[in-house]
């Protein structure tokens, strides 16, 4: 049962090459047709390879995945913005919307960690495992404010 219209969500971090990717992700696949969700970066550095490796092994669609600047999303409006990252965080940009909800969600950079092809690949399995719970409870949570929203503006 799709909810019209979608609920439209940005997720941001610094360089829209991991987290804010791997967010987007969970979020198409528990979320569906009821979300329109996007990511962007502060400064995009492209979609890192490890990021494509770990949604491949957690058989995640990624065909859509292309790092993007915030800035092709200012002037929209979106129902939820998220920052996956503190430094996302402090400059993140101001998005219209009614009713919208900003989130944040700290996460430290799986790209930043140093050490052999097996502990860089964990720390992105790490990082998608600690998405992936959050991410199931506010799809669950956003749908349920979407209906209650809607209900109590046909009712009121």
């Amino acid at each position: 049962m799709s909810i019209d219209p979608p609920i439209r969500v940005l997720v941001i971090c610094w360089g829209n090459s991991a987290r804010s990717i791997l967010a987007e992700a969970l979020i198409r696949h528990h979320g569906g047709d009821d979300f329109d969700v996007n990511s962007a970066g502060i400064e995009p550095k492209g979609v890192n390879p490890l990021t494509i490796r770990v949604l491949d092994e957690a058989g995640l669609d990624h065909e859509w995945a292309r790092s993007k600047s915030v800035d092709e999303f200012l002037g929209q409006s979106f129902d939820y913005v998220i920052t996956v990252c503190d430094d996302a965080r402090t400059v993140c940009p101001v998005f219209p919307g009614e009713k919208q909800t900003v989130l944040h969600w700290g996460y430290e950079d799986p790209a930043k960690v140093e050490g052999t092809d097996e502990q860089r690949v964990a720390a992105f399995q790490t990082t998608l495992t600690m998405l992936a719970t959050r991410i199931t409870s506010f799809v669950d949570i956003a749908r349920r404010e979407r209906r209650t929203g809607e209900a109590a503006a046909v009712g009121g």
